[in-house]
């Protein structure tokens, strides 16, 4: 990939949006796991719920992993199997559970990953891209096809009876058909984790966990949230039912940009 960039060669593949912060040394928040399991991110903020109750739920700090069908235990911490989660270490316990899932389970290639392609791209040159630029930046401009996203589309929630047909999912489509292209991209990564489009089209566009699931608008209430917001796991976007087009145009470009910050806009 570093021999690719410094070649200005474009790279087909795209990875998942962790391992561009990686490869620039950005912190890894609890949030990310979201995009690459959103039900094991939404079981760990349970725990979080709990309160005092965590420690009846009977959890260590190990972990089960399953490789080739053989089962075994890993400890996130050391002694790990004798360490009972309660609510006082029940942060150090999510903190384990995120750095085992997002760095533990393949450091060693990580590692190896890094040093070939700082071995070509000094690491200083990358400080002034965020993690969405160097993936455009590696991957280049994705050719969108606007007739093929807006057909390849799903709506739920406020908008499932009118569909496309509702008000805000027409200002919708409007402001994004006016979208430069990498405004678009942006776009893309926000509600998808990636800008790549499969050559096939937005018909086979996959989830997380390689299922087809394709481009989602779901409509929510304001009361349920101000700005849009992502699942990236199913490629959704929940889009509140603004008032006029103006209010979404001026939402929906802050999501989009502010996303790459790590700011909880909620």
């Amino acid at each position: 990939m570093g021999k690719a960039m410094f070649d200005r060669q474009l790279v087909k593949g795209h990875m998942v949006k962790h391992l561009y912060k990686h490869i620039l040394g950005w912190p890894i928040m609890f949030n990310d796991l979201k995009d690459i399991d959103e039900e094991y991110y939404n079981s760990l903020k349970g725990l979080k719920d709990m309160g005092a109750d965590v420690e009846y739920v009977g959890v260590d700090f190990t972990v089960m992993e399953e490789t080739m069908g053989v089962k075994r235990t890993v400890e996130l911490v050391p002694c790990g199997a004798d360490i009972d989660v309660t609510e006082d270490n029940l942060p150090e316990y999510i903190e384990a559970c995120l750095k085992y899932r997002m760095l533990g389970r393949y450091e060693d290639q990580l590692n190896e990953l890094l040093l070939g392609f700082f071995d070509v791209i000094p690491e200083p040159l990358l400080t002034i891209f965020d993690f969405q630029e160097l993936e455009l930046l590696m991957c280049g401009l994705p050719e969108i096809d606007m007739e093929d996203w807006q057909q390849n589309t799903e709506y739920s929630g406020e908008y499932d009876r009118e569909g496309p047909n509702h008000e805000v999912c027409v200002w919708f489509w409007e402001i994004v058909t006016e979208y430069d292209h990498e405004m678009k991209a942006r776009l893309l990564q926000f509600v998808t984790g990636t800008s790549g489009v499969p050559a096939r089209g937005f018909g086979v566009l996959q989830g997380s966990d390689g299922n087809v699931r394709k481009f989602t608008i779901h409509g929510v209430t304001l009361e349920t949230c101000v700005y849009p917001r992502s699942h990236t796991c199913f490629n959704r976007i929940d889009l509140p039912l603004y008032e006029d087009r103006n209010e979404l145009e001026e939402k929906l470009k802050i999501a989009i940009t502010m996303a790459a910050t790590g700011f909880d806009i909620e």
